[in-house]
């Protein structure tokens, strides 16, 4: 029986929780742009400690390597690897949540506008349309800048991944990661 080694260092601040919370993302989550946000900033997280996470990665795989657990290739290889798929599997994850945000967001201003465009003949009902139909452009507005700042996250992840997994090339069958990683190439 292996020994169980305490989890030390960085470990605990990048390694995935040992109870894992499932959100369920309703209309609700992004109507409200607090919680909303609050998700995002918990799916960054892999982003925001990325060179810590591929230090944290290599240790491992070269742990595994000299207890004679490593898998094929080399050990920065395997670290690579591992580390990209995480990437790409959160990138998924966000992109989903912020996409069907922009969904709900959109479709809540055209309900408003269409409740508008009926109460013709009510000014009082209609400054209160035209109120909440306000509040639901600012909302829209930052649910679409979310696009933005994923776009800029996941530029700033890639180049510190690509900056320590220089010779790392994400799988052909992975269509989604690999435009990604063209996007992104073709940009430096």
């Amino acid at each position: 029986m292996a020994p169980k080694f305490p989890q030390l260092g960085s470990l605990a601040v990048q390694a995935p929780s040992l109870t894992p919370q499932l959100v369920h993302v309703s209309p609700e989550t992004c109507r409200d742009l607090s919680l909303f946000k609050e998700l995002l900033r918990e799916y960054r997280r892999l982003d925001d400690a990325i060179t810590m996470r591929i230090n944290r990665t290599n240790a491992q795989f070269r742990d595994r390597d000299r207890l004679g657990t490593g898998g094929k290739g080399s050990v920065q290889d395997q670290a690579c690897a591992y580390l990209w798929k995480d990437l790409v599997d959160n990138w998924r994850r966000r992109t989903e949540i912020i996409c069907y945000c922009v969904g709900v967001v959109d479709h809540s201003m055209d309900e408003k506008r269409q409740a508008l465009d009926e109460k013709q003949g009510d000014p009082s009902a209609q400054r209160k349309l035209q109120g909440e139909l306000f509040a639901e452009e600012v909302k829209r507005k930052q649910v679409h800048n979310e696009l933005s700042i994923e776009r800029i996250v996941r530029q700033r992840s890639l180049d510190a991944f690509c900056s320590r997994c220089r010779y790392f090339q994400p799988p052909l069958s992975d269509v989604e990661a690999r435009q990604w990683w063209d996007a992104a190439r073709s940009r430096q």
